[in-house]
């Protein structure tokens, strides 16, 4: 049996490559043993920040993956461009693939305020990311506080969210932490940004 298309053909029809929605490997190559610590567990004032990721169903998307990035306490980062520099034993960084039910974990400290645009403080919060299948790219999308809302009825992010819609975007306090489901689609979608 022989292909119709040769090396030669394939390289005389240039393009782009088709998108294609992120696919099974995120569950094997992306994922490492320590990704849902941003801080080591049993950390003083960790807390865990879980929720499930739902489709437009309502069915949970068992083989996603989350992403968080967030200051530490004081507001600062862990990036070469925060001179400042972060707690000892703060990274900012999480990730944790979902589970069958679609349910997720990162263990961290509540993060501080941080500079925001035109010199403006923006409330606490954490930047998540979301991978999984059915999406082209990314989407990207903000957990406040619900025990920030001073904080967060000035926030310059959060106040350009219209108010019906600004629910999506508050974790819900639960014993050890915070509760933030995430719905990528239908009745309650969560708000996401264009980044």
């Amino acid at each position: 049996m022989t292909s119709s298309v040769t090396a030669r053909n394939w390289e005389a029809q240039p393009g782009l490559t088709p998108a294609q929605t992120v696919g099974p490997y995120l569950g094997i190559g992306l994922p490492w043993p320590d990704g849902p610590f941003v801080i080591d567990e049993g950390t003083p004032g960790g807390v865990w920040l879980r929720g499930r990721v739902l489709d437009g169903a309502g069915d949970p998307v068992p083989d996603g993956l989350i992403e968080t990035w967030q200051a530490d306490p004081q507001g600062r980062f862990d990036h070469p461009d925060d001179p400042r520099g972060p707690s000892a034993g703060f990274r900012g960084f999480g990730r944790c693939p979902t589970d069958e039910s679609g349910g997720y974990g990162v263990y961290t400290h509540k993060p501080g305020p941080v500079p925001g645009p035109g010199g403006r403080t923006q409330a606490p919060h954490v930047d998540v990311s979301v991978f999984a299948r059915g999406l082209l790219h990314r989407v990207v999308t903000r957990i406040y506080f619900p025990d920030e809302v001073e904080a967060n009825a000035v926030d310059p992010v959060l106040a350009g969210v219209p108010d019906a819609r600004r629910g999506t975007l508050i974790a819900i306090a639960e014993p050890g932490g915070y509760r933030f489901d995430i719905r990528l689609q239908g009745e309650h979608e969560t708000v996401f940004f264009a980044v």
